[in-house]
């Protein structure tokens, strides 16, 4: 696994040993960033959060492509600790936040996010408890979006709107926007 693009393009991501994680494929990973470039046009100065971080690969090809900052957010510490290497790897160390806790209990950022990752275990309902969560405007900027991957089944809250959703092998990808 590797960054795609950007400043780190072709810089190589640490993860997690074991079955735990289940990091967004090259494929999956080109086609949502193609998907949130031709929408925003650029991701330079963005504040981002990646959810369900697993290896951090989604938060880090953010910054790689000029995002300003990004707070991970994992529970599981083999996947912690692989963003941490990934984050000084690629001396990210100060555009990053890496908070070792579940997305249900964690703060909202000290500034919204412009883009949020959301890469939940699929199936669980936990897709929908963090969507209810960035409902919250201390966590989304009025025009922020959402990135949502899930094995196809997601129930969208009335507050959110459907910008796209795009199919990428056994992964869809919802992409949300607060209604305006």
């Amino acid at each position: 696994m590797r960054i795609i693009a950007g400043a780190w393009r072709g810089r190589p991501l640490a993860a997690p040993e074991g079955g735990a994680t289940r990091p967004t494929s090259d494929r999956a990973r080109e086609g949502l960033f193609s998907i949130l470039t031709s929408r925003i046009g650029t991701f330079e100065g963005l504040h981002v959060a990646d959810l369900f971080a697993g290896t951090g690969a989604l938060g880090l090809e953010a910054l790689s492509r000029g995002a300003a900052h990004c707070r991970f957010v994992e529970n599981d510490r083999n996947a912690v600790d692989a963003i941490r290497r990934n984050v000084d790897r690629l001396g990210a160390a100060e555009q990053a936040d890496v908070m070792s806790q579940s997305v249900e209990h964690v703060a909202p950022p000290s500034r919204p996010c412009d883009l949020v990752f959301l890469d939940p275990p699929y199936a669980t309902g936990l897709a929908e408890m963090a969507l209810e969560r960035l409902r919250d405007p201390a966590w989304m900027a009025p025009s922020g979006l959402i990135s949502v991957e899930s094995d196809g089944s997601l129930i969208v809250p009335s507050f959110f709107d459907v910008a796209t959703e795009r199919r990428f092998g056994k992964a869809r990808v919802h992409l949300l926007r607060r209604h305006s």
